[in-house]
């Protein structure tokens, strides 16, 4: 089944991303997907660099969290009745654009309800093993809270029929965000599978703090929430 673009839309918070969100909506561009951008309180030039009038821009006066950017994305985005398809990713540039297809494939094929993307069911990826030990232990926590045997608990690639983005009404702000929409799967018994996806992780994303240290805070999160 020939995939619509017209039909699609992709939803992306972004916070501070005046380095990266340029790149990212050029190349989403050239897809014809729809697009949403949730600017999330950003108090650089992020703003100013979404001027294209084919992505459709809103924003939140404060810093509200990845969770409750793309919950506002969500709720804008479903309110199309054309859109069947429903994308997340970041804004940073970890996500491939041409990983979105194989990724939204089963959807348009009426196969399934939610794809989640998995860094991990191939070798693109590369992780150090620091890293590798902390994603793990988050997949494992997520197993033994949702039930759901995933192998990757927070990439933030994803797809969603429009028949279940109504179930999606995330109460986290934070990251935590990623183990909510895994919890709403299991508790709807939703239809779901795993597709593989590459995540880069350039050297910027250092520079603006994104280190390993998220990844634990992350851990964290969950455990402490």
């Amino acid at each position: 089944m020939a995939i619509d673009p017209e039909k699609c839309c992709v939803i992306i918070g972004a916070y501070n991303e005046a380095e990266n969100i340029e790149k990212v909506l050029n190349d989403l561009i050239k897809t014809n997907f729809k697009i949403v951008v949730v600017d999330d309180g950003s108090t650089d030039s992020t703003v100013n660099l979404i001027d294209d009038s084919r992505v459709y821009l809103l924003q939140h006066q404060l810093n509200c969290g990845q969770g409750a950017a793309l919950q506002t994305g969500i709720e804008f985005a479903r309110k199309n009745p054309q859109i069947e398809v429903f994308i997340t990713m970041d804004s940073d540039g970890q996500h491939q654009i041409e990983d979105i297809y194989p990724l939204i494939e089963p959807i348009v094929e009426k196969k399934v309800d939610v794809v989640f993307g998995s860094r991990f069911l191939d070798k693109r990826t590369k992780l150090s093993l620091i890293r590798r030990i902390v994603l793990k232990a988050a997949v494992k926590f997520s197993k033994l809270s949702t039930g759901l045997p995933l192998s990757d608990a927070h990439n933030g690639l994803r797809a969603f029929s429009r028949e279940v983005i109504f179930e999606i009404n995330l109460q986290r702000d934070g990251m935590t965000h990623a183990t909510e929409i895994i919890e709403i799967v299991s508790e709807k018994k939703l239809s779901y599978q795993e597709v593989a996806v590459e995540i880069l992780y350039p050297k910027f994303m250092y520079k603006k703090g994104q280190s390993l240290w998220n990844s634990i805070n992350i851990l964290s999160d969950l455990f402490f929430k």
